[in-house]
């Protein structure tokens, strides 16, 4: 099974999870996501697979959330996610993603679904 993870190794919760993920004999491939964003077809399929809109993968406390004027209701989907790939910051972490499931490892164990 091929599991990636969208990683961010500055975030506490990003590192539990892959330490989790590794205890249990998973090696992800690792995605550094602030240096290498996600493409708008693989954050699509992404919130398809998580089964959630983009706004619930948002970081709404980051700073680039109120500048971009993210918190406008009216802006959909496609909007948020180009602010997504523009700004990564604003994109929830860590995500684990296998072929046919991903989940957001917030808390970690949810990471554990995917085995």
């Amino acid at each position: 099974m091929t599991v990636k993870i969208y990683h961010n190794p500055r975030c506490s919760k990003s590192r539990q999870t892959l330490a989790l993920l590794k205890d249990h004999g998973i090696e992800p491939k690792i995605i550094e996501y602030l240096k290498t964003p996600p493409t708008k077809i693989e954050l699509i399929r992404i919130l398809s697979m998580l089964g959630i809109g983009a706004r619930s993968l948002m970081r709404k406390k980051e700073a680039e959330y109120k500048t971009e004027g993210l918190d406008d209701t009216g802006l959909d989907d496609a909007a948020l996610i180009a602010a997504m790939i523009t700004h990564p910051i604003l994109i929830e972490r860590p995500i684990v993603v296998s072929e046919t499931k991903a989940v957001i490892g917030r808390p970690p164990e949810n990471a554990l679904d995917i085995l």
